[in-house]
């Protein structure tokens, strides 16, 4: 087994390599792990199935053995990520902009590797893969710290990968696996200034907060999603009831899922009553305000804490609200500056929203489980970006590369 500090200085050696690697070889790669995978597909389910026995023993809740769970349709999806990411263009070298100083100096800005990206993550293997392709296509080694509940799953996939980069000739430590799962393994690598460039945590509020007050190394932090859905008075039923039930219960313990719902007084007293209905139906829990409260009979009382909790099951806070500066106001109070949506046909309203909310993906009548990397065409993710500097929303390749400027001169001397 290797220390996290020879796992370290094996990424920090690859990452050179990796950096020289023509396109098209690390397409050949990408591809040939996609297929790896999915001829591997056995061998990874009985993996993750030792991970999700010992979960259940553990008593993890269904939305987060969700979230563990593989299986070949799972898989395949990893796959054709890899298969979508070999697809997208290369950043790295990509000259961003480009001018002529007075003094005949040319001045390039280059898209650059990061160099070794130290990925921190919870209970999700899909992050084992969808990592280790984006920051290998962007010219990087990434350095995986999975959770101990999804190790046997991460390391059959890292067995994967390292074992096919190997048959394409590419040095395996490319991408490599924190064998240490301890806690001081995630303290020690948000210290190794030396060997990692940037460290992405990817999980539950304690886990990225961990990470934000206590690193050495630059985190680009991704965040928990207390998404809402706000309702507006000219909001059509029918998409209205398909968007919030699609957001709500599609998937419920994901980031992007929608935790609360705004509804516009005027439109609560026509229709709130029948999508409230639509949600216990499917067995939502409800907590609301006074108002919200005569549409539905059992509503628990919603408190403050309601209003900022990611729930991450079948619950959902329920607000009535007098317009869309309320809802705007309401949302920037209580919001994770993940992904916030509004239903509305009136575009005054619309524009009013998407230019006051502060987040990071804004919606107009779409569900909020859109704000996803391979939904926007990235291939994949390396996580969603609450912050404001470097990188915000889904990151894809771009968002995981530096740059620097390239000054070619002619024998200028500065007087």
């Amino acid at each position: 087994m290797r220390t996290l500090i020879e796992s370290a200085l094996a990424a920090k050696a690859a990452s050179a390599q990796v950096a020289q690697l023509a396109t098209e070889k690390k397409n050949e790669a990408l591809r040939a792990i996609a297929r790896s995978l999915v001829e591997r597909t056995g061998e990874i389910v009985e993996a993750n199935g030792r991970d999700m026995a010992a979960a259940r023993e553990r008593g993890m809740e269904s939305s987060l053995l969700d979230r563990l769970m593989l299986d070949a349709g799972r898989v395949e999806g990893m796959a054709e990520g890899l298969r979508q990411v070999a697809e997208l263009p290369d950043p790295v070298g990509e000259v961003m902009e480009q001018w002529t100083r007075p003094n005949g100096l040319l001045i390039k800005k280059v898209r650059v590797p990061m160099g070794v990206i130290g990925m921190i993550y919870e209970a999700r293997p899909n992050v084992t893969v969808d990592a280790a392709s984006l920051a290998f296509k962007a010219g990087s080694a990434v350095l995986l710290r999975s959770s101990s509940s999804a190790y046997e799953s991460s390391a059959a996939l890292v067995r994967i990968m390292r074992e096919t980069l190997s048959d394409c000739g590419v040095n395996p430590d490319a991408v490599c696996l924190v064998e240490d799962r301890s806690h001081g393994a995630v303290d020690e690598m948000l210290k190794m200034r030396s060997y990692i460039d940037l460290i992405v945590p990817r999980g539950g509020a304690g886990l990225i907060r961990n990470a934000v007050m206590n690193a050495t190394v630059p985190v680009l932090e991704t965040g928990t999603g207390n998404c809402h859905i706000y309702v507006d008075a000219s909001a059509d039923y029918e998409m209205a009831e398909r968007i919030v039930i699609n957001a709500k219960t599609q998937r419920t313990g994901v980031c992007n899922a929608a935790e609360t719902l705004l509804v516009q007084s005027d439109w609560a007293e026509a229709h709130l009553r029948e999508l409230l209905k639509a949600l216990t139906d499917r067995e939502v829990e409800l907590h609301g305000d006074g108002a919200a409260a005569g549409y539905a009979e059992g509503m628990i009382p919603a408190t403050e804490a309601d209003w900022a909790d990611e729930y991450l099951r079948l619950a959902m806070a329920v607000k009535v609200v007098s317009g869309v500066e309320e809802a705007v106001e309401h949302i920037n109070r209580y919001g994770t500056k993940h992904t916030e949506c509004i239903l509305t046909a009136d575009g005054k309203s619309a524009e009013y929203f998407l230019k006051n909310v502060d987040a990071a993906v804004v919606d107009w009548n779409a569900s909020t489980r859109f704000t996803d990397g391979f939904e926007f065409g990235f291939g994949a993710e390396l996580g969603i970006s609450t912050q404001k500097l470097h990188a915000r929303g889904p990151m894809g390749l771009k968002e995981i590369t530096s740059y620097k400027y390239l000054v070619i001169g002619s024998g200028q001397a500065r007087p």
